[in-house]
């Protein structure tokens, strides 16, 4: 009798243990670990020298000496070096008329290269991928560019596929928030995400000049990387996701047209940058900081910007303070160690690094990705993932931000955690001379060359043969 009132009054103690007990592997289930990347690197007969790019720009027939010395101007301040790379069809002179399968090459390329090399390196099966996301912002085919993922490799039939359009240079960590839901309902998942831009079937070749800027700002690239929650993966792992925020301001008229695809008045399909898309993308940012702060930050920064700022307010309240009054200002480098910023063009960089108060060293894997890889849209950040740990920068236990902008507009951030030290050994910086990085200048020589542009006059100027 003892032993049975002993047991029937443990029956609450053990319901409330297998509670928590349950709580805790359902938590360990839902981490989001990135297990490893590959980054995309074409061959070397698709880099885009000074030279060829001027030959590009000369056999477009709709431009005039204005376009010329805009392009001129847009080019050397853009940050963009000489060893980037752009589709195959520039190189055939086809940018007027490119086909349909020319797009699907470009991405069959990416695929083989991205996709192959990390299974192989991961020894990660086909057969093993629970979840697929591919997001390809400017190219929607049928069947779906994931479906043909799921074709060449055979994948099983109840794999989860999403195909993401229109989601500008932002949609990697859109990606990454979809993997993310999927762990948090589904234990000992492993998924995919491909992400890249077409630029094949987007190539402008009319003279409005704010849509002849992407064709200076963007080039290929791209990334394939194996996420999980598996905690028996756990220990293979090179990063772990601690938060992500994204923040959209499509309800704001001006921030949902200042980046757009449209056709000029010609009829001619591009990508319009408005005057209007640093504003929208200072805005993006702010709100973005203001609900990520939080959640990456220690509580000591919290405070002190809090009662600084309180201090500050009541002081202005006191008296009356000049406009241009000291602001508090948040130390983000409290909670973060790397910095992997967006490589939207070099104003971007600088505004980023301006508002978050980092230094050269800091901004360095943002700067040195554009001027070698240019602008690959949403994959830009992984080269600068890439960057970082080529230079061995990424130590165990250390936090890397991400942040990213995108048509829409939107400004997605997300916070890692290095969960273990990286060498950066099967990484295409290393292919890139890594060592003779940073290089002493970063000037472009378009202005070497083209410079005499800037003193032509438009009644008698004549593009050299």
């Amino acid at each position: 009798m003892v032993f049975f009132l002993t047991i029937l009054s443990s029956i609450p103690l053990l319901y409330i243990l297998y509670i928590v007990l349950n709580f805790l592997d359902t938590k360990r289930h839902q981490k989001c670990y990135l297990l490893d990347y590959q980054l995309y690197k074409p061959s070397d007969d698709r880099k885009l020298p000074t030279e060829f790019s001027g030959d590009v720009i000369k056999r477009a027939k709709n431009l005039g000496l204005n376009e010329y010395k805009f392009l001129l101007k847009a080019i050397v301040s853009s940050g963009i070096g000489e060893e980037t790379y752009a589709p195959k069809m520039v190189f055939e002179g086809r940018e007027e008329n490119p086909t349909h399968h020319d797009a699907i090459e470009e991405m069959e390329e990416l695929f083989e290269y991205t996709i192959g090399r990390l299974l192989k390196r991961t020894g990660v099966s086909p057969t093993d991928i629970d979840v697929l996301v591919v997001n390809i912002s400017m190219l929607a085919c049928i069947p779906s560019l994931s479906s043909r993922i799921v074709n060449r490799y055979k994948m099983r039939e109840d794999v989860k596929t999403y195909n993401l359009c229109g989601m500008g240079c932002s949609a990697s960590l859109v990606s990454l928030n979809i993997v993310e839901s999927v762990f948090k309902s589904k234990k000992n998942q492993v998924a995919m995400v491909v992400t890249s831009e077409s630029l094949t079937p987007n190539w402008y070749v009319g003279n409005d000049k704010s849509m002849i800027l992407s064709n200076c700002l963007f080039r290929t690239g791209g990334c394939a990387m194996i996420l999980t929650n598996k905690p028996s993966l756990a220990h293979k792992c090179i990063l772990k996701l601690n938060c992500l925020v994204r923040t959209h301001h499509g309800a704001k008229d001006e921030s949902y047209g200042c980046c757009i695809q449209t056709e000029d008045d010609e009829g001619r399909m591009g990508f319009h940058l408005g005057k209007s898309l640093p504003k929208a993308a200072t805005r993006a940012f702010v709100d973005n900081l203001k609900q990520v702060a939080p959640k990456i930050l220690p509580i000591r920064e919290l405070l002190r910007f809090g009662i600084l700022s309180i201090v500050l307010k009541m002081l202005h309240n006191g008296r009356k303070m000049s406009t241009g009054s000291t602001r508090p200002v948040i130390n983000f480098k409290a909670g973060v160690d790397h910095f992997c910023l967006h490589t939207g063009g070099k104003a971007v960089i600088d505004t980023v690094a301006q508002s978050l108060g980092l230094s050269e060293y800091d901004v360095e894997p943002a700067r040195m990705t554009l001027h070698r890889f240019g602008n690959t849209s949403a994959s830009s950040v992984w080269y600068v993932l890439g960057y970082m740990e080529a230079k061995k920068r990424l130590k165990k236990g250390d936090r890397l931000f991400m942040v990213s902008f995108g048509a829409g507009f939107k400004c997605n951030s997300c916070m890692w955690e290095v969960v273990r030290d990286l060498e950066g050994v099967e990484n295409v910086w290393n292919e890139c001379n890594i060592e003779e990085y940073p290089p002493q200048t970063l000037t472009n020589p378009f202005l070497e060359k083209y410079g005499w542009i800037q003193d032509e006059d438009i009644e008698t100027f004549k593009l050299p043969e």
